[in-house]
């Protein structure tokens, strides 16, 4: 039986997580009238978008957080209300990236609706609005923001699933993240996606977040995902969410910064193209 994983990572990840700490508590859109970046995560029921904003938190706070509510039991989406989380920088204020919590895909006509994931896109979808997953948001509701500035639209697109769970992916669902892909792709949006719960999908991982790139399984993960959703490979990111942890460690930390890195320099090229 052959080794489980490569002599060599497929892809690196920086040893060190400082100049990317740097760069991330230096960055500013350069597009001027943009205030911050804005970044949505969205993807199935379970798949981690809640527990990848607490782990960036955890991360730039240098301890584990907790701010964005999980919950490892139901199998329906947890996240109910569109929500924003915006990062400290202590007595400097905050970080220039926001992320944004969006109730999770079911199949049928369970989840969020997809229609309001694309207002979202647009900005249309106000602070908090709770969403109805039978129920589209439309011009006149409550919660339906009628002239979206800049600051309000989103500016990269990231698709959350878990590693273990790629080939699991009903073809509905992969229909409704395709479907909302093609919208973003539409306005130029730039995408990408992580994979969560590596440890879970694969125990070489687990032993080792060195072995996250190492992986043969987690490889085949994100080729599948890639001929799945059509993203290419280098905008497919493997992570390892902070869960059961009670302190953080470098080389998972090297990971969730690799990731959102990568999110800040997209979304960062569309705001500089938007008037090209």
């Amino acid at each position: 039986m052959g080794s489980s994983t490569f002599s060599k990572p497929w892809r690196p990840f920086p040893e060190n997580n400082e100049n990317i700490l740097k760069f991330l508590k230096s960055y500013k859109p350069q597009n001027q009238e943009a205030n911050h970046l804005r970044i949505l995560f969205f993807g199935p029921v379970g798949a981690g978008k809640s527990s990848f904003i607490n782990s960036v938190d955890s991360v730039l706070q240098s301890r584990v957080t907790g701010r964005d509510l999980t919950d490892t039991i139901s199998g329906t989406s947890f996240t109910r209300k569109y929500k924003s989380y915006k990062f400290s920088k202590g007595s400097q204020g905050h970080y220039s990236f926001v992320c944004n919590d969006i109730m999770g895909m079911e199949q049928n006509d369970s989840g969020v609706h997809v229609d309001d994931v694309k207002l979202a896109l647009r900005g249309h979808v106000t602070e908090g609005y709770k969403f109805i997953p039978q129920q589209q948001l439309r011009e006149g509701d409550l919660g339906y923001r009628s002239c979206p500035s800049l600051n309000d639209r989103v500016h990269v697109l990231v698709t959350v699933v878990p590693a273990g769970s790629v080939s699991l992916l009903s073809e509905e669902v992969v229909k409704k993240l395709r479907d909302i892909r093609l919208t973003a792709s539409e306005m130029d949006i730039p995408q990408l996606a992580i994979l969560t719960k590596v440890d879970e999908a694969c125990p070489a991982a687990e032993q080792d977040p060195k072995n996250i790139y190492k992986s043969k399984y987690l490889k085949e993960q994100v080729d599948k995902f890639s001929q799945l959703l059509g993203l290419p490979v280098n905008c497919i990111f493997l992570v390892k969410n902070y869960s059961s942890e009670i302190s953080i460690d470098d080389a998972t930390d090297a990971h969730i910064l690799c990731a959102l890195k990568q999110m800040i320099v997209y979304g960062d090229d569309f705001l500089n193209h938007l008037n090209d």
